[in-house]
């Protein structure tokens, strides 16, 4: 399948790159501005590739708080990314090994799972090295020059860039949801969920990274039962 190639992988991991640049920039003019070097900045970004986990991790980092501390905040914020690895690994073709798994996982953020999970048909090992390494890239060269430069541009400029991130996330939801009752369906009552959690008593008192995970969960598993996906035959190769 000609899609389903490293460069394919390349060509659609490059409109995460340009949005990790944004984001990651913001992140290392934070976290250079709490105390870090750039090169302590940089192996943050390098070594753990997730936005929300390393934005909480800094004041922690920061403040000399307790490793455990840090542990369950990363545990609670990141959680997440346990079942998106789980649902990919659904998605991923047999030249794919165990070994290839450990390495897309360390890179299965938010994006890069939306765009293979959107594929109809099993990714290959080729399309999925492709797929996270532009990302990867834009991730870490973004941290250092937010690091190094990050006192050149103008505050509202810098603000401007945090929104990034959810652009990009939304331009790669929308056209799947265009096309997809199901999925649009699951997106408005994933919405629904997260707005109780947010306007409700006791409800808005539990943090963000498990409400993110509890809405997932449950507007995933009600569109399974209500509108089950019929799995592919499509060959990978």
């Amino acid at each position: 399948m000609i899609k389903n190639t490293f460069k394919n992988g390349i060509k659609d991991g490059l409109p995460i790159c340009f949005g990790y640049l944004a984001v990651a920039f913001t992140f290392g003019i934070f976290a250079v501005a709490s105390g870090l070097s750039v090169l302590e900045t940089v192996l943050i970004s390098l070594t753990n590739v997730t936005s929300a986990g390393q934005l909480a991790a800094v004041p922690i980092i920061a403040g000399g708080g307790l490793l455990v501390e840090l542990a369950l905040a990363q545990l609670v914020i990141n959680l997440r990314y346990a079942l998106m690895s789980l649902t990919l690994s659904q998605k991923m073709g047999n030249d794919i090994k165990l070994y290839d798994r450990f390495l897309i996982a360390f890179v299965n953020t938010d994006e890069v799972f939306a765009v293979s999970a959107s594929k109809p048909y099993l990714v290959s090992k080729k399309y999925m090295y492709g797929l996270i390494l532009t990302p990867y890239l834009g991730w870490g060269l973004g941290t250092l020059l937010g690091a190094v430069l990050g006192d050149v541009l103008p505050a509202d400029i810098v603000n401007c860039l945090s929104l990034a991130i959810y652009g990009m996330f939304v331009a790669i939801v929308v056209p799947e949801v265009k096309h997809s009752k199901p999925t649009a369906l699951c997106v408005l009552f994933a919405i629904v969920l997260s707005c109780l959690f947010f306007y409700l008593p006791v409800l808005n008192t539990i943090s963000t990274g498990f409400v993110v995970i509890i809405c997932s969960v449950i507007a995933s598993a009600v569109m399974a039962i209500l509108k089950p996906i019929k799995p592919t035959t499509e060959d990978n190769v």
